[in-house]
């Protein structure tokens, strides 16, 4: 069973300081953001402190900047680093910030620093991750947590025990407003146990975006799960058991024969799981379709179900499935207006010291599914068992 974090507004009424409003837009760099109502009120800080960031990777995509930490009011971002100069020199002017270092290892032996955002190539989040804790920073990282390495990942889980660091995945499909729904109206009890979910990731791949040594082109579908799983282990916290994945052939030119260093066939690749809970779970990361993008899903219980944020089922007395407020002046980025919400996620849990929502256990639960889905596809579908990453009781 998922274990809840506290968010700030329950922190709050724990304190006695009362409820807060409702979130604020805004608009990240490269992303188009959620639309914000003018009525709504702004949430007043629960701490006056500001944890000291380190901000890395300003690549393609404009990650670094794009998640708001410089726009937080709980953040200092003390220096940022990007291993090509003119993104590094980008990248400190999104962030407002005057000092830089030429790569991450020399960032996190920065005194002052005390957490990093890793917006890095994939290929290098676990050692990126593994390199900041080891240092005595806390660490929010890129998706997917671990690239196509299941023992990278539990050096990973292994770092995050021994040093005691927090670490998150900025998975942004847990903050879109209909998978934020669908775990509020899990927990109240108004599925009952999910008997099917599905989750779907669609990004055409002809052209593949430039990335740092070129880590995207050729790269198998299911290694990059997490905006798909999201919608049932970000939902329910329950994990999947075994895989059965088929794999697309498509003829998009860096999936035929020698043409990718993964030696990956798959434009497609659609995963079945069988869940913790004894349901089934249909999820599909593509590249090779075109006309449509972006991430969705949709969860069935015994009792209701939800397509986008509408909830149909028997269940009575569910609670608002609005998304919680961000600080005055956050945005909330893109991505489905995710972004603001997992670095207000990342920063409250190092203030209120917390476990994040999306926790080293839930990464891995979240990613490697999809590293033995692709094994499952190599071998024509064979059911395959997926490694458990279960958080100790306390």
């Amino acid at each position: 069973m998922f274990e809840k974090p506290i968010y700030r507004r329950a922190f709050l009424e724990k304190l006695g300081a009362g409820s807060v409003g409702l979130m604020a837009g805004g608009l990240a760099q490269g992303a188009v953001a959620a639309e914000a109502n003018p009525k709504e009120k702004k949430q007043t800080p629960a701490s006056n402190r500001k944890v000291r960031v380190g901000v890395v990777g300003y690549g393609a995509c404009r990650f670094g900047a794009a998640f708001g930490f410089q726009d937080h009011p709980n953040v200092e971002v003390v220096a940022v680093s990007d291993l090509i100069p003119e993104r590094r020199a980008g990248l400190m002017k999104a962030c407002r910030c005057d000092k830089s270092y030429e790569s991450l290892e020399l960032l996190v032996k920065d005194p002052k620093i005390e957490a990093v955002f890793a917006a890095t190539d994939a290929p290098a989040h676990v050692r990126h991750s593994i390199d900041a804790m080891k240092h005595g920073k806390h660490v929010m990282s890129a998706v997917p947590a671990t690239f196509g390495s299941i023992e990278e990942g539990e050096q990973l889980l292994e770092a995050v025990k021994k040093t005691g660091m927090k670490y998150m995945m900025a998975e942004t499909s847990c903050y879109r407003p209909d998978c934020y729904a669908m775990r509020k109206v899990y927990d109240a009890g108004g599925f009952g146990n999910l008997v099917y979910s599905e989750g779907e990731y669609f990004h055409y791949h002809s052209k593949p975006i430039p990335s740092y040594k070129g880590w995207r082109i050729g790269v198998p579908p299911q290694w990059y799960p997490t905006h798909s799983t999201a919608y049932y282990i970000g939902v329910s916290g329950g994990r999947f058991t075994s895989v059965s994945c088929v794999g697309f052939r498509g003829k998009i030119a860096a999936f035929q024969p020698g043409a990718n260093k993964y030696d990956n066939p798959f434009t497609d690749e659609i995963a079945l799981f069988r869940t913790s809970e004894g349901g089934a779970s249909r999820m599909a990361v593509t590249w090779g379709i075109q006309g449509h993008h972006g991430e969705q899903g949709r969860v069935f219980g015994q009792l209701g179900s939800m397509i986008g944020t509408k909830y149909q089922g028997t269940a009575k007395n569910l609670p608002d499935v609005a998304r919680p407020p961000l600080p005055p002046k956050m945005p909330t980025g893109g991505h489905g207006g995710s972004h603001g919400y997992l670095t207000n996620e990342f920063i409250t849990a190092i203030l209120e010291d917390r476990r994040p929502l999306v926790d080293v256990y839930e990464a891995l639960a979240m990613t490697v599914p999809g590293i033995v889905a692709h094994q499952s596809a190599l071998k024509d579908g064979e059911t395959l068992k997926i490694p458990q990453y279960e958080r100790p009781k306390t």
